[in-house]
């Protein structure tokens, strides 16, 4: 694999050693032609998977049209944009179809702009003394990267040689809704709160603490804001995770996935008696809303908008728990803990460091990133099939039994050198989703459904490539041939739910079938 140390960067990561060259739905390959299930999604940004062709025919369309005209002048996709954000989102809040938006470029930006409106809000409708509004944030949080947000952190490595921090933040204990309602007095405009923790390793509060949140800060007249950016737009099954709750925050901040992973996009969506002191001159962004980002936020909320992904993302969790679970039960996992398709996964120290994990998964073909030391995340596409699921979680098994056996180069475990796990096991139960349509004319996974299993007295892929060399990694569509594809309503990128099980493939390679 390739060498990922480049002496232009500065060293603000540690990457795996994986150079990416090309990717389609949950696969990606590298330079050297080697094949990975994508189980990051860049941290929830894919969740529709890479290069989803009403996505990319968004954006090539509006490429030929108008890209960038800063907040001086309007656009012909900024209301629409904004509107379709009011339909999908509006609800969810307590802004409701009255809801207003603010568009932004990345989370952090996304975060920072609900900072600044319920201060405002808290100053001039609530009448907070001027500069002595608080805000009650959550230890473990992780919102951004700003000089503020790492402030807010408790994470050494992320917050220590950056202050002096901005004041006005009481931090408390993530869950633990007694500490909140301690740290609330009349200086306290906002609670500011992941719904479930990302980067502290999918940590889920209790079921009465989102509840609890909603009726003391209703109660309080403070503002509840829902920091979405990586649980929502459908990675937990529901569209927002505050859903779980049958939870309305006054604010929602917005990110990642709203791009598709094609541009970064981001908002704050909720009520306008908060989001309408920000008038102008008090708050803008030369990108934030433009038209590019418009039209492929546009065509993510329209996927959303059928609950299909959502639905994917359900089913699909219900597995991963389950198989997650097992893993504890083995002993391989010292705890999991699984929300949607979205899971935190604790590794026995005594087997390993989660970096070690993740190496001895890339070995075998699968993309995963470890966060403080001992946990990784799981997140694949919500659109990936149960094969490709039951797969990926058959390599974790696999990685984890090497770890324990002490299996050499990070756990490629006995017998390896040519052949990883088939991912066959499983692969006759796929999800049962009954909301979820046919497949669509033309979906490559249904043509290839109909592929038999490979029989065994037939040429291996192993042996196929020692004689034929390296197979070339399947190419994804053209941008120009995109163009011309369904428009963004289009759910041909979720396979149906009986695609083709994976083929046996060499270590560090899967089956050639595009995700």
């Amino acid at each position: 694999m390739a060498d990922t140390t480049h002496g232009a960067l500065a060293p603000t990561y540690h990457p795996l050693p994986v150079t990416i060259a090309r990717a389609h739905g949950t696969h990606v390959w590298d330079t050297d032609g080697n094949e990975f299930l994508d189980f990051l999604s860049g941290y929830s940004a894919l969740n529709f998977g890479h290069l989803h062709q009403g996505l990319v025919a968004a954006a090539m369309t509006q490429l030929r049209q108008v890209t960038l005209t800063s907040r001086a002048f309007d656009h012909d996709r900024l209301e629409e944009f904004a509107q379709r954000l009011v339909e999908v989102v509006g609800p969810l809040t307590t802004g409701g179809e009255d809801s207003l938006v603010v568009p932004m470029n990345t989370g952090a930006e996304a975060v920072e702009t609900a900072i600044k409106a319920v201060r405002k809000w808290g100053y001039d409708v609530r009448g907070v003394p001027a500069d002595q509004a608080t805000i009650v944030v959550a230890g473990g949080n992780f919102h951004g990267r700003t000089t503020t947000l790492v402030g807010l952190s408790d994470d050494p490595v992320a917050r220590d040689g950056f202050g002096p921090f901005a004041p006005g933040f009481v931090r408390v204990p993530f869950g633990d809704l007694a500490a909140v309602a301690d740290a609330v007095d009349d200086t306290t405009v906002a609670v500011l709160m992941e719904p479930v923790q990302g980067e502290a390793g999918v940590v889920v509060p209790p079921d009465d603490f989102w509840p609890g949140l909603r009726a003391l800060t209703a109660e309080k007249n403070i503002a509840l804001v829902a920091d979405e950016i990586q649980s929502g737009l459908g990675r937990t099954g529901t569209t927002l995770a505050c859903e779980l709750w049958d939870v309305q925050p006054d604010l929602v901040c917005l990110g990642k996935a709203l791009g598709g992973g094609i541009v970064p996009v981001s908002a704050v969506v909720g009520k306008p008696e908060i989001l309408g002191v920000l008038t102008p001159g008090t708050h803008g962004s030369t990108f934030g809303g433009n038209p590019l980002a418009c039209a492929v936020g546009v065509a993510a909320l329209d996927l959303l908008s059928t609950g299909q992904y959502q639905a994917r993302a359900a089913a699909s969790g219900r597995v991963l728990e389950e198989r997650l679970d097992a893993l504890v039960d083995q002993g391989l996992l010292t705890g999991a803990r699984c929300v949607g398709l979205w899971a935190g996964i604790d590794v026995d120290p005594s087997l390993g460091t989660g970096r070690e994990l993740c190496e001895a998964l890339l070995e075998r073909g699968v993309l995963a990133k470890d966060t403080h030391d001992a946990t990784i995340r799981l997140s694949p596409p919500l659109s990936i099939v149960q094969p490709e699921l039951e797969m990926a979680l058959d390599i974790l098994e696999e990685s984890l039994v090497a770890l324990r056996d002490g299996g050499p180069g990070g756990g490629s475990g006995e017998g390896s050198d040519d052949d990883g796990s088939d991912g066959e096991a499983h692969a006759e139960e796929p999800v049962q989703d009954a909301e979820e349509p046919a497949a669509q004319d033309g979906d490559e996974r249904a043509q290839d459904a109909e592929e038999p299993v490979q029989d065994a007295e037939k040429p291996t892929a192993a042996e196929r490539q020692k004689d034929e060399g390296p197979a070339e990694p399947e190419e994804p569509a053209t941008a120009d041939a995109a163009v011309e594809t369904t428009p963004s309503t289009d759910t041909a990128d979720i396979p149906d739910e009986k695609p083709a099980p994976p083929r046996k493939r060499r270590r560090s390679r899967l089956s050639p079938a595009a995700g």
